[in-house]
């Protein structure tokens, strides 16, 4: 799949997921895990939508789905060893931000060591 629509399924879905854990699974859940997968869902496929460089777009993407998906999983009754995998995701994430930050030349810009002249 496209990485941009991709970026745009997680962000159709993060809406979803956060409806349905506020209407449908409110006190089935453990709702703060639930929160948390959506908040980290939204926010990551707005930035893998805003940024240009492909490596960073596509460790947003599997950090999402890694990060998310084992939050989600555990806030509906996974067993609680998947907890270790969800580190993962955020390593994941991490990385993305990282390759944007050192990201250099490109059409969305030289990243932020350059924006501020490091």
């Amino acid at each position: 799949m496209n990485p941009d629509k991709a970026a745009a399924a997680l962000g159709f879905l993060g809406v979803a997921m956060g409806a349905f854990g506020a209407h449908a699974l409110k006190g089935k859940v453990d709702e703060e895990l639930w929160r948390t997968a959506v908040s980290y869902q939204m926010w990551h496929a707005l930035a893998a939508m805003a940024v240009a460089a492909p490596l960073a777009k596509n460790l947003f993407l599997l950090g999402v789905v890694v990060f998310s998906g084992t939050l989600y999983a555990l806030a509906l009754g996974a067993p609680r060893w998947l907890g270790a995998v969800t580190p993962v995701g955020g390593l994941l994430l991490l990385a993305g931000w990282a390759a944007v930050l050192f990201k250099k030349g490109g059409a969305a810009g030289d990243g932020l060591l350059k924006h501020f002249n490091l």
